[in-house]
């Protein structure tokens, strides 16, 4: 008997109606001879209210509650979902992923899952049951509860789908995985399949469709994760391992990121001890810096620009301030207001002057560039919000996007 896991996302479950129609495709695959394990989000907008409630109490508010409150938002989809199944006569059970044994370590808000206890499963689905799990969540080595980040309940679904040898489907409110984001560009071609690869630097590039944990445990363990929309009546995309096609296209797609803030550090000694001191201490609370731009000494001071994502740039501030008094040339300027495009493609190990033609296409549209970081199948660039469209439009034209 073959066991599926299916993670349906927050506009799946966010009416009754909706987990009722998800509650009766679950039937119909169980039905199939199929042991099913369904990982759900909160409903719609609900993490996203929590949070906010929080910060009208706090701007700062203290990580370990935020985890505790966030949690409770899958804890809802998870319960009715299982409601849900049991009414229509099938045999379902929800459990928590501190009840499912999923253990996670590192910070609160952005942990990572260190094992997960497949037993309890196994156990439910030899009594012929439908096991639900709550996304998204696990606890420490403290047993407390933490959550994974944006996006975690993919994480949770692909871990899951390594641990019990399971097909990965990933149901959402979009049909597949497309070369750009249709809502910023409505031609965008969907594509039938993707690498690990590719899709990794999608989805750590602002490609929302998946989270980038979960496509690299998927690499990790080769688990093939279909994504497709949660009708489940349209053809999808499967991300899997990558094939000789798939080098035929020099950019198989474009990211967009609008969530980055980027910092600019003004008056910093040209000493690696005292750079590299700024970094750690950042580095210290738990913040992913991404682009890094360094300026050529002047009177043996550089300024130093860096991306990192807009919800960290209060944390990042208070850090900084206190350079501020430690060393007399720092200042630094802060800006939550920049799009990083980033092309992403297999087909950039074997063809050269991808990097040349964006670069041209940016300037015979007059569109500044800020920063530029480049990786064997990636090239991003910081522009302004301003310039999105046209550059989008530029970049889908040439590539054929």
């Amino acid at each position: 008997m073959a066991v599926i896991v299916q993670k349906y996302g927050g506009t799946s479950v966010e009416t009754i109606e909706k987990i009722n129609n998800v509650a009766e495709r679950i039937v119909k695959r169980k039905s199939e001879g199929n042991d099913m394990v369904i990982v759900v989000s909160a409903m719609g907008k609900t993490t996203d209210h929590l949070i906010n409630m929080a910060h009208e109490i706090s701007p700062d508010p203290d990580k370990r509650e935020l985890d505790v409150l966030m949690s409770t938002g899958e804890q809802v989809s998870m319960s009715l979902l299982s409601i849900a199944l049991n009414h229509l006569g099938a045999d379902a059970v929800s459990f928590t992923g501190q009840q499912v044994g999923i253990r996670t370590n590192g910070s609160h808000t952005k942990s990572k899952i260190s094992d997960i206890n497949e037993e309890k499963i196994r156990e439910e689905h030899s009594k012929g049951k439908i096991v639900i799990v709550a996304g998204f969540q696990g606890v420490n080595e403290y047993n407390e509860i933490t959550t994974l980040g944006r996006g975690g309940s993919d994480t949770t679904a692909v871990a899951l789908a390594a641990k019990l040898g399971a097909q990965c489907e990933i149901y959402t409110d979009v049909d597949g995985v497309y070369t750009i984001d249709p809502r910023l560009y409505p031609r965008a071609r969907k594509l039938d399949c993707i690498s690990y690869e590719e899709m990794l630097e999608m989805a750590s590039s602002g490609a929302s469709v998946m989270h980038s944990r979960s496509i690299e445990l998927a690499e990790k363990y080769k688990v093939p994760v279909l994504v497709a929309l949660n009708t489940g009546d349209i053809p999808g995309t499967i991300i899997k391992e990558m094939d000789n096609t798939m080098e035929n296209t020099a950019i198989t797609g474009l990211a967009v990121n609008n969530d980055e803030a980027i910092i600019t550090l003004n008056g910093v000694p040209h000493d690696i001890k005292v750079i590299a001191e700024i970094f750690q201490s950042i580095a210290n609370k738990d913040i992913n810096i991404d682009m890094i731009s360094q300026t050529f000494p002047v009177n043996k001071l550089v300024s130093i620009s860096f991306t990192l994502p807009k919800t960290d740039l209060y944390q990042a501030s208070m850090i900084l301030d206190r350079f501020k008094e430690k060393i007399f040339t720092f200042s630094y300027e802060a800006c939550d207001n920049i799009t990083k495009l980033s092309v992403v493609g297999l087909g950039m190990n074997t063809q050269s002057g991808v990097a040349a033609k964006v670069f041209n296409l940016l300037a015979e549209n007059n569109i500044p560039v800020s920063i530029v970081t480049t990786s064997e199948i990636k090239i991003s660039y910081v522009i302004s919000p301003d310039d999105q469209k046209k550059a989008i439009e530029a970049i889908a034209k040439e590539f054929d996007l």
